[in-house]
């Protein structure tokens, strides 16, 4: 492979490695909410700011780190187009029909752009520097408490975790299938758009089969060591959070709450 898949842990020993799964996950999820609710430009500069000092706090490559987005700008790109020309806003620039161009809907687009390449960035960095096991006990003991409604908290953090697993699996796959598909004559670099959604097909059907493919033989695989339910398996006793993960936590809820009085 070219480059490291997208999403797969890279080992290491930077800060953010070494903080609990509990905690990044916390904090993942008080930064989308920083990032959800950014109220101007001001705002959107401190989230871009504490992104950057995390890319470096994690060690990783900058390539790596901001790899999602690179494979994902035609989507962004449709995300800006359908608000800036379908959102009702003032300062209307160009009118035709139902297609209407206004400021505040390219200002729209660019927001939802920015807050979609930000959580892609973040939950990208959780990933590179968590492996997926300790992400699942990370999620089953965060959860626990939802146990007590009928709520298979085991079971989903089990999912959840080989669902990771497979992520950078199937990327490095579908990368093989492309260039066996390329070497048979195959053409993914079209200009136009109907060509280029024409050639995907004979990616689609060899990635779904080899997704299910994997998925039984995971499966199989699971019944023969005796796997039955998640909540019968033995675990390791989960450690104490450590001050570091605190002052990530209060950090990442200061900036959060930072958000959240700029807006009003």
């Amino acid at each position: 492979m070219r480059t490291l898949p997208t999403g797969q842990y890279l080992p290491g020993h930077s800060f953010l490695h070494r903080l609990d799964a509990r905690a990044k996950l916390l904090c993942l999820f008080l930064l989308m909410a920083a990032v959800i609710g950014a109220p101007s430009l001001w705002g959107y500069a401190l989230v871009l700011a504490v992104v950057a000092l995390l890319i470096l706090l994690s060690g990783l490559p900058l390539r790596s780190a901001v790899a999602p987005v690179r494979g994902v700008y035609l989507f962004l790109l449709v995300i800006w187009l359908m608000n800036a020309l379908f959102f009702d806003g003032e300062d209307v620039l160009f009118s035709w029909g139902i297609i209407q161009l206004t400021r505040g809907g390219m200002e729209q687009g660019f927001r939802v752009a920015a807050n979609v390449v930000l959580v892609l960035i973040l939950g990208n960095l959780l990933t590179m520097t968590t492996l997926p096991t300790q992400v699942a006990a990370a999620l089953a003991s965060l959860t626990k408490p939802l146990a007590r409604v009928g709520v298979p908290t085991e079971e989903v953090g089990m999912i959840i975790s080989v669902a990771i697993q497979f992520i950078p699996t199937l990327l490095e796959e579908a990368e093989l299938i492309k260039m066996a598909q390329t070497a048979r004559g195959a053409r993914f670099e079209s200009k136009k758009l109907v060509e280029r959604a024409t050639s995907l097909l004979p990616l689609v059907v060899p990635i779904f089969v080899s997704a299910f493919r994997r998925a039984e033989e995971l499966a199989l695989a699971m019944e023969a060591r005796g796997y039955r339910y998640a909540r019968n398996r033995t675990k390791r006793q989960a450690n104490p959070l450590a001050l570091a993960d605190y002052l990530a936590l209060a950090v990442c809820a200061l900036i959060c709450l930072a958000q959240f009085f700029v807006r009003r």
